[in-house]
């Protein structure tokens, strides 16, 4: 070990050195309006400083190793060190802190989120000074905003594309997932679409397997569309997942669905930030709406002391540009709180959050006119609902009934006419000015008098829940104060 004097090891001495008296905590620092500034939950291990544990993920995620190195001369070492400025008990669990750590802009790649998220969250998740640590929230300065792309079309060019506006989109993902020949794939998206639906969907692990190859599954899809626009007069889509083991085969998958005049491909969060942003470079450049399926998020998401919390996967996705992704639906079978889900919708679609501890929002962000992202809202979701989710979503949403269209007792093409009816019926009664949360369910009958899908479908469902009992808290911040 190194000699001490006066009981603290100077910088240059061999040995190991305390993360704070390196310089990674500066109590005193004020952000730049430059900075990436991260909120991070920290679980010290016990009888390690908190202040400590908040400088040890401000040096593992920048510029530090276990020991001062004298390579540090060589370089303005200072300027690229991440700073942590706050640590915070969070209230009701004395074993966690919340720590604001800010990083100088110099340290990320322009345009980069495999190479910002490779700092953030890359080393320093698996220290062994913390029992647990959950990314919270990020604020991306307006500076780094203006390096990204981001959605190759957004949600006001989508509505042009579709002619479709005042309304909520509907949507379905075709059930089972898995198993059906590519013929009565297409049967599944024809009767969905004609009934009353503006898209139809592949589901994540659809791509292309011995039941069911992908050039099949799109040429039977793309007829199944062609043939619903005919009949109903609308723009119908369907979105053709392109995801596949090589970046060369989702190119030419994604090729191949527009030109066979697809309006929309998707692709699964699993396939990487790297490939996802070139997907949206290929999105933009073709004039094709681009869906992200959130497939393998709930691995990192969902623990709500360990990982990183969908609010910051949210800030990165509309970076790297994507014009739907899947965000949570409150009432369904999926987990999460209405104030939470409000917080990323907000995320996706405003041009400026403020900051606010309800919806887990730690820091004010601004988006400097990038384009908004159209969330999708799926899982467990019925016609019955639809007054909560009009009232909880709003109006520019994806709203996607699987189950809750192909499930119609009376068939495929019902279910999505419940689903159309239903929504037509709540969007008026908005715009009429009326109670949609309190009269919800006697607007709903009213409509279900004049169609019968509807009365159906209410019948079946009308007592289905997920209320499950649970011991989650929700994802809100713990301390107000920030």
């Amino acid at each position: 070990m190194a000699t001490l004097t006066n009981g603290k090891k100077t910088r240059w001495e061999s040995g190991v050195t305390p993360y704070a008296e390196m310089g990674y905590w500066r109590p005193d620092y004020e952000p730049k309006d430059t900075d990436v500034l991260c909120a991070f939950r920290i679980t010290p291990q016990p009888g390690v400083d908190p202040v400590e544990a908040a400088a040890a993920v401000a040096g593992e995620s920048s510029t530090a190793t276990w020991t001062v190195v004298w390579t540090d001369r060589l370089t303005a070492h200072e300027h690229y060190q991440a700073r942590a400025y706050r640590v915070d008990p969070v209230a009701g669990n004395p074993e966690q802190y919340i720590a604001l750590i800010a990083y100088d802009i110099d340290l990320f790649e322009e345009g980069s989120i495999a190479n910002l998220t490779s700092s953030i969250i890359g080393n320093v998740f698996g220290f062994k000074a913390l029992r647990a640590l959950r990314l919270e929230d990020m604020r991306i300065p307006i500076a780094y905003v203006k390096t990204f792309q981001g959605p190759p079309h957004g949600i006001v060019m989508e509505r042009e594309y579709l002619n479709k506006y005042g309304r909520p989109l509907l949507g379905a993902t075709v059930k089972p997932k898995l198993g059906l020949s590519a013929k009565n794939y297409g049967r599944v998206v024809y009767e969905a679409l004609r009934g009353g639906l503006d898209f139809t969907k592949d589901d994540e692990n659809i791509n292309s397997q011995p039941f069911m190859r992908w050039r099949d599954r799109y040429l039977f899809c793309m007829e199944a569309v062609n043939r619903a626009e005919a009949a109903s007069g609308e723009i119908k889509g369907h979105y053709m997942n392109v995801t596949a083991a090589t970046m060369e085969e989702m190119y030419e998958r994604a090729e191949f669905a527009k030109d066979l005049g697809s309006v929309i491909v998707m692709m699964d969060l699993t396939v990487g930030f790297t490939a996802m942003a070139s997907m949206s470079k290929w999105a933009r450049k073709n004039g094709v709406l681009l869906h992200l399926h959130r497939a393998g998020h709930g691995t990192y998401t969902r623990q709500k002391s360990h990982g990183v919390s969908f609010r910051v996967l949210a800030k990165w996705v509309r970076l790297l540009g994507v014009d739907h992704v899947h965000a949570g639906t409150v009432v369904g079978k999926l987990e999460g709180d209405p104030n939470t889900t409000r917080g990323y919708y907000d995320i996706l679609r405003e041009d400026f959050i403020p900051a606010n501890p309800l919806h887990g929002v730690y820091f004010d962000q601004a988006w400097a006119s990038l384009a908004p992202v159209m969330p999708v809202a799926s899982g467990g979701i019925h016609a019955g609902q639809m007054h909560q989710l009009l009232d909880l979503l709003g109006e520019d949403v994806v709203l996607q009934f699987g189950g809750g269209t192909i499930g119609h007792p009376d068939g495929i093409a019902a279910g999505a006419t419940a689903n159309r009816v239903a929504l037509e019926a709540m969007v008026l009664a908005r715009n009429e000015g009326r109670d949609i949360v309190g009269e919800g369910p006697d607007i709903l009958l009213d409509a279900a008098r004049r169609c019968g899908p509807l009365a159906r479908a209410l019948e079946i469902w009308k007592d289905v829940t997920f209320d499950y009992e649970s011991t989650d808290t929700p994802d809100v911040v713990a301390t107000p104060s920030l």
